[in-house]
């Protein structure tokens, strides 16, 4: 720890030693595995987070929790925390892309494959039952991943997710595939992303699916959380929930009327503007 109080400004050192706080520290005290805190302590430098801060607001919590005191020594209201306390947390289909399964089923011919987490909440049930139809018919992830190369954001996402990132720090939170969202993300201006991947044979047949950690969107909101961050978060789905629910403020996007109808305490916006406009209440 104390080497970590003195750390200089050398990226790849931070890096190591912020992997070093998360394994040693923050792993035997926390109830997450090392691999949730080693990707996000790699998310968290490739945004260039204040570490010394993280260390020190850590400190005073397992010094009788008086993080108080560390906010007035930074110079920060804990009550308006001010833009550089706050990560916002997106979904990415149905949010800033159109939903991929859709337009695959549509490329395909395939209509069954048009069902996605706004009509099933088990994503592991979905995923299994995706392979399922994929290996009926003879698809794998180079059909898939054709079908992506010709999807673009959906229109005035880019825009939105420039705005945001100008204002704050941003995190794409999917329950999509690295081999999915890498074009995706090229498209979006290349915006931090944690996701899952897949299982692929050499015959390009894609035989299984890893989940980067269960129910990922919460654990990593609770993360961001437990290092001293307030989340802002917005989804359209059923997996999206824990997250929204979870955060200081939470919105539902471009969601189903009867996500809506089950969750009438959550706002819900159908357009950019209107998204925009809550999160920027939320942080000022």
């Amino acid at each position: 720890v104390f080497r970590l109080r003195r750390m200089d400004s050398n990226s790849s050192v931070r890096t190591l030693h912020l992997l070093q706080f998360c394994k040693f520290v923050l792993y035997p005290k926390r109830n997450l595995c090392y691999n949730q805190y080693r990707s996000l302590s790699l998310g968290l430098m490739k945004l260039q987070f204040p570490v010394r801060k993280i260390v020190r607001w850590f400190l005073s919590r397992e010094n009788g929790d008086r993080t108080m005191d560390v906010w007035r020594a930074q110079g920060v209201r804990r009550k308006g925390l001010g833009i550089g306390m706050y990560i916002v947390c997106l979904d990415l289909e149905g949010v800033l892309v159109p939903e991929i399964w859709i337009a695959f089923a549509e490329a395909s011919g395939i209509p069954e494959l048009k069902k996605t987490t706004r009509d099933e909440p088990d994503y592991d049930k979905l995923m299994t039952w995706r392979l399922g139809v994929l290996k009926e018919h003879g698809l794998g992830l180079k059909e898939i991943q054709e079908t992506i190369a010709k999807i673009d954001p959906i229109p005035g996402a880019k825009e939105f997710l420039d705005e945001l990132r100008s204002m704050t720090q941003v995190i794409i939170i999917s329950d999509t595939f690295s081999q999915f969202a890498t074009p995706l993300m090229k498209k979006l201006g290349w915006p931090t992303i944690f996701c899952n991947s897949l299982e692929v044979a050499e015959n390009g047949e894609i035989i299984g699916f890893k989940m980067r950690c269960e129910q990922s969107k919460l654990t990593t909101v609770k993360a961001l959380q437990s290092i001293g961050y307030e989340t802002i978060a917005a989804g359209d789905s059923y997996n999206d929930l824990g997250m929204i629910k979870a955060s200081k403020e939470g919105f539902l996007f471009k969601s189903t009327d009867k996500i809506k109808t089950d969750n009438p305490q959550l706002a819900a916006y159908e357009t950019y503007d209107g998204l925009m406009a809550a999160i920027k209440k939320s942080i000022s």
